[in-house]
């Protein structure tokens, strides 16, 4: 028998040396060391023998299956190899050729323009507020000094959800929250950004724009006058539009500031010269400003005695289309990408 377990591991060996792919290894496997192969035949064979031989014989049986076993393992790991091999070689990738462009996002520019602003107004002290789209009349309208029959309230088509609930038209009424929900009577510096909405839709409107409102209240021993008021706005309007512009204040009538301002600047087209864009005037508006009307002060807690500030306000839409010559205000809305991807390139202009 130990004759025949030599030839069985002589033949073998000589296979495994021989074959050339992992089909034919497995067949060897199979044959040798698999339950009806030839070493477990010799196995089974074993009660004929003598019992002091069946030791020696078990034993030479194992270390030759053992041995076969290492040099399958050897001839499988290297086929598996020059088989990963083989197939990194068929899929390589040339990266000296060049890349297809993938499109990327853009940030959407009125979202520039409202993150600028913010960064700029918490640089200077600001706290940044937010209050709810779906405003009541009180805080829209009343408590800014606009009561029912009010003939400012004519200035604006207003969307009611019912006779008190309504679409805010302004930003101002997250001014009259701030102002009602400081139950300390502290100074403020806030601004708010946020969605309003008009019945209105043309090149330079739409049904729901996006507005900045600031405030400022402290003790009138401060003295916050319409002096920090310019300075402020020469700030915010250099910084958000062009590095070069002035301002320029005209009266004017807001219900919630007394006295009140339309703040004009340089047309940034022409530099103040006079074009198509600024009707020939050199001036383009771009917000509202004034010192906090008394009324607006004692209906929200200050008493105007003692407290005094400013408010202003603009269109976030109006400012992204000064910044980036945007001429209808309607490309903001149409999610088109061709449009919204060229904003990237601008800024960095």
């Amino acid at each position: 028998m130990k004759e025949q377990i030599s030839k069985i591991k002589e033949i073998s060996i000589e296979e495994i040396k021989q074959t050339k792919d992992l089909k034919t290894l497995n067949d060897i496997r199979i044959k040798y060391l698999g339950k009806k192969g030839e070493l477990t035949a010799v196995l089974r064979g074993m009660g004929s023998l003598a019992p002091e031989e069946r030791p020696l014989i078990g034993s030479l049986v194992n270390e030759v299956r053992d041995e076969l076993e290492k040099l399958i393992e050897e001839k499988e790991e290297k086929f598996k190899l020059e088989e990963l091999n083989e197939k990194l070689k068929q899929e390589t990738i040339d990266i000296t050729l060049p890349s297809t462009k993938i499109k990327r996002g853009s940030i959407h520019p009125v979202n520039r323009i409202i993150e600028d602003i913010e960064d700029l107004f918490v640089s200077m002290g600001y706290d940044v507020v937010t209050g709810p789209e779906l405003e009541t009349d009180e805080y829209c309208f009343k408590r800014l000094n606009l009561p029912k029959g009010h003939p400012a309230r004519d200035m604006q088509d207003s969307f009611y959800i019912t006779e008190e609930y309504l679409l805010r038209t302004q930003t101002s009424s997250v001014q009259a929250r701030t102002m009602m929900g400081n139950t300390e009577k502290t100074p403020i510096r806030m601004i708010t950004t946020g969605k309003t909405y008009r019945r209105e839709d043309d090149a330079t409107h739409s049904h729901q724009f996006n507005q900045i409102e600031g405030l400022v209240i402290d003790k009138k021993e401060r003295n916050v006058s319409l002096a920090d008021l310019k300075g402020t706005l020469e700030v915010f309007v250099r910084k958000i539009i062009g590095a070069n512009l002035d301002l320029r204040f005209r009266p004017s009538f807001f219900p919630f500031t007394e006295p009140s301002y339309e703040v004009d600047v340089t047309c940034f087209k022409c530099g103040g010269k006079g074009c198509n864009l600024c009707k020939q005037t050199g001036w383009i508006e771009v917000l509202g400003a004034g010192i906090v009307h008394p009324n607006v002060l004692k209906m929200n807690g200050y008493e105007p005695e003692q407290f005094g500030g400013f408010a202003f306000g603009t269109g976030i839409d109006r400012l992204a289309m000064f910044r980036y010559g945007i001429t209808d205000m309607r490309y903001l809305y149409a999610n088109d990408v061709r449009f919204l991807a060229q904003f990237d390139r601008k800024d960095e202009e």
